[in-house]
């Protein structure tokens, strides 16, 4: 697989509700990323949600874009959803990334099989995203 994209996440506050039916989080956040044909930043706005229904399992949604200017130099926008569920263990083992983006460059990325990873750092996280080579 070829990495396409490491996202430095930087955890802001977080807003949590827990209700009879589960728990629900908000993680607003800010960073950067960078790729081998991508250098940016996380737009204001990127947040990530969580839900947990009692005794279930974590479900993650982050949405975010990115701004800054592909390999070919042109300013660009990548908006990027990553949807991941806990495994058995209450870990991510790997996250399901879409992307949409305004460069000719990273047009492929919207077709792509993408899968990604999620590891945690000091007051954040790091999410690498990956492309499958195409059958």
């Amino acid at each position: 697989m070829q990495e396409v994209l490491t996202i430095w996440v930087d955890l802001a506050d977080t807003y949590e509700v827990q209700g009879a039916s589960g728990m629900a989080r908000l993680l607003p956040f800010t960073g950067r990323a960078e790729g081998p044909d991508f250098t940016g930043v996380i737009l204001p706005g990127g947040v990530d949600t969580q839900r947990r229904a009692p005794g279930g399992c974590l479900h993650l949604s982050a949405r975010y874009m990115l701004e800054g200017t592909d390999s070919s130099g042109a300013a660009c926008r990548i908006f990027v959803e990553n949807n991941a569920v806990t495994d058995a263990d209450g870990k991510f083992r790997k996250t399901q990334p879409a992307i949409l983006t305004d460069s000719p460059v990273l047009a492929w990325l919207e077709s792509a099989r993408l899968e990604g990873t999620l590891t945690s750092r000091e007051k954040g996280v790091v999410i690498r995203i990956f492309a499958r080579p195409q059958p």
